[in-house]
């Protein structure tokens, strides 16, 4: 069974989404919750095992009948692909959940689609191949617009049909950029082209160049790195909360792809192609950091404040991306989850905003107050204080080790002043938001009355996520020391591609 546990974070949410489409779940919402809770609990205890067995025994290679690498489809579970597996099982879990509070209840496909959502998630983390890649991508595209339209109105429907069509450009210029690299290496499996990447010469590695060029474009668009992030606001707003905070997680499989090319493809034994990629991921991560921060100056509601807040935490990623080194890369992993987290959080707290607070919903303007200040206020608060990098929060500890790993490098002249600038405007921002929904009323307390309080479901899910700021700082020492293994491993090229090509089951 171990050999196969690899596999089992992209099999159960296949099964179980199946499961879901048949009756008696099909027909009953109480058996489609009951499923879909036990069976996302089931891949986050999987995933969570799956991560300490990697972290005990290393790199987990499952080849798929038996075909074994460079010739056979390859699972690689690594330190790195396992801490992602693992966010997003905990992430699909929150929102089936949160959703089981009663968004649910507005189309029978909610969990199916979730456990789709998950299945293309986890298998865009763990394939070992760049063609498996585009078929998971393809997977999570499909979920991701459905649930955009899921119980959705016009501007659903609107930036659902934006969404569908840029992506389905950017998967057409996937296939043309994987044609131009199998053409040239005759591989696609990440190691085996790695290994390969280095014997190029003349036209080829021109040939070679532009299709990992053509890969960045796509990598961009899917993690909305500027000028390719037009999407992003007003999709993630536009989404029901619960599938924003999922979509939480989607960006970073845009980032996650280009860390591994560019790492492991594309990286320091690349010969002419060396960091390829490094001169245009840094400026256009300089770019989206600041035009994220502008967007959440302007946004005019929480959960466009929360979309640009997604867009800073891009350009942070990408920019310690193109410092190719391992304690950037280490930061990259810590900061990665932190924003994940706190990014879905803000998401769901803004469903409840707006519930509460009638027709203006989660506008930043003066309008009724919330029927439970206290609680939601306080949630706010710390989501807040942890964006912004207070103590004694995971926010905090993540700045730290980003500005400690940029600090002896070239660009840290560049990246301080723009990384704490921003800093700055967020706690500008969110402080005026949250003055604006929890303080500023128009009308009377007695005028909440018809309001209902918060679903207890709803509100554990967004006090677990929270709660995962401070635990991340808690247990730092352990979780600081994966990151940086996770790190060490992903840059250790040469080991990663003996596990992959002699390891494979």
């Amino acid at each position: 069974m171990i050999q196969h546990l690899a596999s089992l974070p992209i099999l159960l949410p296949m099964l179980t989404a199946v499961i879901l489409l048949l009756p008696p779940c099909g027909k009953s919402v109480k058996i489609r919750r009951l499923v879909s809770i036990v069976m996302a609990i089931a891949t986050f205890a999987i995933s969570v095992f799956l991560l300490v067995h990697i972290n005990n025994t290393g790199i987990n290679v499952y080849a798929i009948g038996n075909w074994s690498a460079p010739f056979g489809i390859v699972l690689v579970a690594d330190m790195l692909s396992t801490l992602l597996v693992t966010l997003t099982s905990l992430l699909g879990l929150g929102a089936i959940l949160y959703g089981s509070a009663g968004d649910d209840e507005k189309g029978s496909f909610y969990h199916p689609l979730v456990h789709f959502l998950i299945l293309g998630v986890n298998g865009a983390f763990l394939t070992g191949d760049l063609f498996n890649l585009f078929v998971f991508f393809e997977v999570l595209l499909i979920a991701s617009y459905a649930l955009l339209m899921h119980a959705g109105d016009k501007q659903n429907t609107r930036a659902a049909l934006q969404y569908v069509i840029l992506n389905l450009v950017g998967s057409s210029v996937f296939l043309i950029g994987l044609g131009i690299l199998y053409g040239v290496l005759g591989t696609l499996n990440i190691a085996d082209m790695a290994q390969k990447v280095s014997q190029l010469s003349g036209d080829d590695v021109y040939l070679a160049k532009a299709g990992g060029l053509l890969l960045l474009i796509v990598f961009a668009l899917k993690g909305a790195l500027l000028p390719l992030h037009l999407w992003l606001p007003n999709t993630y707003a536009s989404a029901k909360p619960v599938v924003a905070a999922l979509f939480a997680i989607m960006t970073k499989v845009g980032v996650y792809a280009m860390l591994r090319v560019y790492t492991v493809i594309f990286g320091e034994q690349a010969g002419a192609l060396e960091h390829m990629a490094q001169p245009w991921l840094w400026g256009l991560a300089i770019a989206t950091i600041i035009v994220g921060a502008i967007g959440v100056m302007a946004a005019q509601d929480l959960r466009k404040l929360t979309a640009n807040l997604v867009l800073v935490s891009v350009g942070t990623l990408v920019a310690l991306i193109a410092l190719q080194n391992v304690n950037a890369t280490a930061a990259l992993l810590y900061y990665l989850v932190h924003s994940t987290l706190v990014s879905a959080a803000l998401f769901l707290l803004a469903d409840l905003v707006s519930i509460q607070r009638g027709k203006v919903g989660d506008r930043l303007v003066a309008g009724r107050s919330v029927k439970q200040p206290f609680l939601l206020g306080v949630c706010f608060i710390i989501a807040a204080l942890t964006v912004v990098g207070m103590p004694p929060l995971s926010g905090f500890v993540g700045k730290i080790w980003i500005l400690k790993a940029t600090l002896n490098s070239e660009q840290a002249l560049l990246f301080w002043p723009v990384y704490l600038v921003t800093s700055f405007a967020l706690l500008v921002a969110l402080s005026r938001a949250g003055t604006t929904l929890f303080w500023e009323h128009k009308s009377k307390n007695s005028e909440n009355a018809e309001c209902v309080n918060a679903n207890p479901l709803q509100v554990i899910v967004i006090i677990g996520l929270l709660a995962c700021s401070p635990l991340l700082v808690i247990f730092g020492g352990p979780i600081s020391e994966y990151m940086l293994g996770a790190a060490v491993q992903l840059h250790d090229i040469s080991g990663g591609i003996n596990a992959v090509l002699k390891g494979g089951m």
